[in-house]
């Protein structure tokens, strides 16, 4: 081959050092993590896998989460809300999912805390409304300084508890604040900062 017909060396795009080597968890952070998200259904599907991912590994979360949609019904708060104990005895047979009771159930009562939320303001005003509709943007330098929780997601965490949510703690609602785009937690040289960037800048977020 000559040299005028050499194709370049293409380095590959600097990421978040977070991120692992499984393509599911890169495509994960190249293409979610960080987006602005409105949506009521996503932002539930978020707030239930951060509770079951308590004490896990997120990548332990992704391989099942495909799963997790099937047998939830797609994270449909109007049918998980009525699901009963032949159901539960269902979901703790499939080894597609995480089988912990305590957090099955707890699936179930935010489903029910989620639909009375629902006759007051959507979900994703009620996350959006903690940050007056705009991204976050922690310009971040060094993966030191993303931190576990901060007094926002503390504050989110007991607001939810006080209207029924469970397993929804301050470290993980920090997660789902990253991943929803609440906050732009990308270090400042990841190829994902500036586009999710200026996501946040196109965002309208949801107000009711």
């Amino acid at each position: 081959m000559s040299k005028s017909s050499e194709q370049p060396l293409r380095c590959p795009p600097r990421r978040c050092p977070w991120v692992g080597k499984p393509q599911i968890y890169v495509d994960y952070h190249d293409k979610e993590w960080g987006v602005p998200i409105g949506d009521d259904r996503t932002l539930f599907q978020k707030l239930v896998l951060e509770g079951f991912q308590a004490g896990l590994s997120w990548i332990t979360i992704l391989k099942k989460r495909e799963r997790f949609v099937e047998v939830l019904d797609g994270f449909d708060p109007e049918k998980i809300v009525h699901y009963d104990g032949a159901k539960i005895a269902e979901l703790m047979a499939d080894a597609g999912i995480i089988r912990h009771r305590a957090k099955i159930e707890a699936t179930i009562s935010n489903a029910r805390a989620y639909l009375d939320l629902a006759e007051q303001q959507s979900l994703g005003a009620f996350f959006w409304g903690f940050v007056d509709g705009q991204t976050i943007d922690n310009k971040i330098v060094h993966m030191k300084e993303v931190p576990g929780k901060t007094v926002l997601s503390e504050k989110i965490s007991k607001v939810l508890k006080q209207k029924g949510f469970r397993f929804c703690g301050p470290v993980g609602i920090y997660a789902l604040m990253q991943s929803a785009g609440l906050v732009n937690d990308h270090l400042v040289d990841c190829h994902r900062y500036e586009p999710c960037r200026k996501l946040a800048k196109q965002f309208s977020a949801p107000v009711r």
